[in-house]
């Protein structure tokens, strides 16, 4: 209708202000912890052939089955706006040959991904993620440094009470072996599940462990354990991931009922969760995919990854409330008449561009106020040093602060205001 308000779609949100420098911050944090550890970044498409995620997935997961944003475009093509990073990294490590280069190939990206699910705090239709992939190593440090590599990230963004569950879903003959157990079992109590449990029996039993209902949950109670099918090599591979975590100084809990929600899982699976986030308490986690690069059509690859929910971290860290940045400018120019005239706006313009090549926080008073209202503007954002810009060479510099004022010839403000700030100020 003409004239209606228009909103953003439900389960959505606008990132404004604190929250959209908070992203990038992270991002730049991210940045930083990956490329220490090797990782590169990579940028997939937004869309992929929902093919991708129907066999790397997998068809019997929520996912699949109904969280997908799935359309057809102008050519009859099926596509997908991505659920999850790995598949669409996993196509790119095959369509351009990265299993040519040298073992292992690190990557990471970060960016939005989509699925139609409950909206909730931290928990959006739309969510950002950072994630890691590795390929070409079958050694157990790579599961280990996967996970040290998110426990960084969550630790340097202040989440400061998580706990690492730790588990491990075996090669897929011992799944298959453990999978046929389960189903019996299920089967034999299957008037006490949920419906949606009994459903997928056939499909996917392992998700009943994940189920929210009582009665399924207190059947899953006895239920067999899926460590107790898993072959001696898989055994080794799990105590050695946990010693290493030992030698990084990093505690977790083995917890033989988790499972991931994707069915290429291999051996080990992680989760960190935050217990101050209730019920939705999962920050990030992965896991060893072995088997997933060649069932999308690329040689046999070991491999294995993790991914971390961008809001539920900053809601874990308490950093959606405006603490996270401090975005003041340190100097603030104002004109000492209105309006400006036309030198006064050169000038002035001149002196901001030289405040940002030296590396200064500084924002231009742009709207017309007096000098009296563009001093509290001034204030009010928090700068702590205001340039009083005239129709002369010299420009007067008020500390906010103290209300102490003097004279400083324009080509000395930088290295004076460098001085009364106590050094450089700002990052630039």
């Amino acid at each position: 209708m003409s004239g209606q308000t228009l909103q953003a779609p439900r389960g959505t949100a606008d990132l404004l202000g604190d929250r959209a420098k908070a992203l990038a911050e992270v991002r730049e944090l991210c940045a930083q912890i990956l490329g220490q550890a090797g990782y590169e970044p990579i940028e997939t498409p937004a869309f992929e052939a929902t093919e991708l995620f129907a066999r790397g997935v997998g068809e019997a997961t929520d996912i699949v089955q109904k969280e997908m944003y799935t359309f057809t475009d102008g050519s009859g093509r099926s596509l997908t706006l991505r659920p999850e990073g790995t598949a669409a990294v996993c196509r790119a490590y095959i369509e351009h040959g990265m299993h040519r280069r040298p073992a292992p190939v690190r990557l990471w990206y970060f960016g939005p991904f989509f699925r139609y699910e409950r909206a909730q705090a931290g928990r959006y239709r739309q969510f950002w993620q950072v994630g890691v992939e590795a390929f070409g190593s079958p050694d157990p440090a790579l599961d280990a440094e996967l996970i040290v590599l998110l426990v960084r990230i969550a630790r340097a963004l202040g989440v400061e009470r998580t706990e690492l569950r730790l588990s491990s879903l075996g090669k897929p003959e011992s799944r298959d072996r453990y999978r046929q157990a389960l189903q019996a079992f299920l089967r034999s109590r299957e008037d006490e599940l949920a419906a949606e449990v009994r459903a997928r029996i056939d499909q996917n039993p392992l998700r009943a462990f994940d189920s929210k209902d009582p009665g399924t949950q207190a059947v899953m109670a006895e239920a067999p354990l899926l460590l107790d099918f898993l072959d001696e090599e898989d055994l080794a591979h799990l105590e050695a991931v946990r010693e290493l975590l030992g030698e990084a100084g990093i505690d977790h809990r083995l917890d033989p009922r988790l499972v991931r929600g994707l069915d290429y899982y291999t051996q080990t699976v992680f989760e960190l969760v935050c217990p101050d986030l209730g019920a939705q308490s999962g920050v990030g986690g992965g896991g060893r995919y072995d088997r997933l690069v060649a069932q999308l059509g690329g040689p046999p690859t070991p491999a294995g990854g993790f991914a971390a929910g961008i809001e539920r971290l900053l809601l874990a860290a308490g950093r959606f409330d405006g603490r996270f940045l401090d975005p003041a400018p340190d100097l603030y120019l104002l004109y000492t008449t209105t309006p400006a005239s036309r030198d006064q706006r050169r000038r002035a313009f001149g002196i901001l561009a030289s405040l940002w090549e030296a590396g200064l926080a500084a924002q231009l008073e742009v709207t017309g106020r007096s000098l009296r209202r563009g001093l509290a503007q001034a204030a009010k954002v928090g700068a702590r040093l205001a340039v009083l810009v005239g129709e002369e060479d010299r420009v007067a510099l008020k500390d906010l602060g103290s209300g102490e004022q003097w004279t400083v010839p324009a080509d000395r403000l930088v290295a004076v205001a460098k001085e009364r700030l106590g050094g450089n100020g700002h990052p630039a």
